[in-house]
């Protein structure tokens, strides 16, 4: 019986279609090395995707190796629920000084779409412990996507299957994404305007990365964040795809010069190697909450895994290396290569309708001449059969590189996606 074979008979795969699993040939991965990913026939694959965003360092490094197995000498997991633990505390203490919150306090979590839901409960329990009344919804963007659970698919402009959840999902006020250029003065307009009722403005800052790498810039998100500061709105940024170097700088919020009362990070905070995400909340919301002891104010939220002592080990041990390595450095470096790459091989291709860019966040855009050609799937698969792992979003083809790729290594990705977009499109 064959790996695809044993998978399909017993695993169920997120955001797929599992009547076609076995048919869109599936990687199934063994080990990895490197920025490599090794199937179980022994085939390689360029993680041109970072494993779905995650990975930042590249996979199997041994000093986060190290960190993991050092951390299970001690203890693998306590309760976060009023206890502590030593790896949870030193990783807090590490991620203050960076996270794009003043002061902050961190309530930990074990994916995005958690720190999202916590981040939504708080800013609603932030006005209801002050006795104010009306502050109940929230300002979303056109194009948003913010997780899977219900909160946060509610914040999400719909798409990705989700139109079945509608009768779960609440009501939002909507401004436009960031492929609208005057979304963000549509979105000053809303603050100003509904202020009571808002409760918080929620955004991704500089790329709206499900969106299929949607960006903006800088200075759209500080007018959005001063808005909200004149108005007396809570900014709840959301860094889980953005955070930890992907744009350029460790938070993207960093380059727009503001500071929110709420952030959001995941994905890459563990280097890729652990689940854990984190809510950061300003001394402001912090101390909202702060009360007699069982009294109404207390923040009844917690999760079993929360401030898992193996992941925040990980976590802390990948923030070091990202100074050691000088790794944001490289980033900008890298970002420079392979927007010259992408404006000499991709953007000239007739099947090439846009590329859009920030950091090491690319999205090529293809444009088909009809519906139903699935010429992003198409496209990944002749890649993966190449040994360039890319992933769609529609008709919009990611690339995600590992922070640590190497230059040689951003030209072949340039080159096989030429090369997979040329038999595809043109073939």
């Amino acid at each position: 019986m064959s790996w695809v074979a044993r998978d399909e008979a017993v695993v169920w795969h997120g955001f797929t279609q599992m009547s076609c699993f076995a048919e869109n040939a599936p990687v199934i991965v063994e080990r990895a090395e490197g920025r490599e990913l090794i199937d179980v026939e022994g085939r390689r694959y360029l993680d041109a995707i970072s494993s779905l965003w995650v990975n930042t360092l590249g996979h199997r490094v041994p000093e986060l190796d190290r960190a993991v197995r050092e951390q299970l000498d001690r203890v693998a997991h306590s309760t976060l629920l009023g206890n502590g633990n030593r790896a949870a505390i030193e990783l807090a203490e590490a991620l203050a000084p960076r996270v794009p919150v003043e002061d902050p306090h961190f309530l930990f979590a074990s994916d995005g779409a958690a720190a999202v839901e916590q981040a939504l409960k708080i800013a609603f329990q932030f006005w209801a412990n002050q006795g104010v009344r009306g502050r109940t919804t929230y300002l979303a963007l056109g194009q948003a996507y913010h997780g899977d659970t219900v909160g946060s698919i509610s914040l999400g402009a719909g798409g990705f299957g989700t139109d079945v959840f509608d009768p779960l999902r609440f009501p939002v006020r909507r401004s436009p994404g960031y492929d609208d250029p005057s979304w963000a003065d549509t979105a000053v307009s809303l603050i100003e305007e509904h202020a009571p009722e808002l409760a918080a403005v929620v955004l991704e800052p500089l790329v709206q990365g499900a969106a299929g790498i949607l960006v903006t810039d800088p200075e759209s998100v500080r007018r959005v964040a001063q808005a909200c500061h004149r108005a007396d709105v809570l900014l709840i940024v959301d860094e889980v795809a953005t955070g930890f170097g992907r744009t350029g700088s460790l938070f993207a919020t960093e380059q727009c010069g503001v500071r929110a009362d709420l952030a959001c990070m995941g994905k890459g905070i563990t280097g890729g190697y652990l689940p854990l995400s984190a809510t950061a909340a300003s001394p402001r919301v912090y101390e909202a909450f702060l009360g007699p002891d069982l009294g109404e104010r207390t923040f009844y939220h917690g999760h079993s895994y929360s401030g898992n002592a193996l992941a925040c080990a990980v976590a802390r041990r990948h923030l070091e290396l990202m100074d050691e390595w000088e790794v944001i450095a490289g980033v900008r470096e890298r970002a420079a290569l392979l927007a010259e790459l992408l404006r000499e091989r991709i953007t000239p291709l007739p099947a090439v309708r846009e590329v859009r860019q920030r950091g090491l966040m690319v999205g090529v855009e293809l444009a088909p001449p009809e519906d139903g050609l699935r010429w992003g799937r198409r496209t990944c698969a002749a890649a993966v059969d190449r040994g360039v792992l890319l992933r769609p979003l529609g008709d919009v083809v990611v690339l995600m590189p590992i922070l640590t790729t190497t230059p040689d290594e951003l030209r072949r990705i340039v080159d096989v996606l030429a090369e997979a977009i040329d038999v595809v499109c043109t073939g």
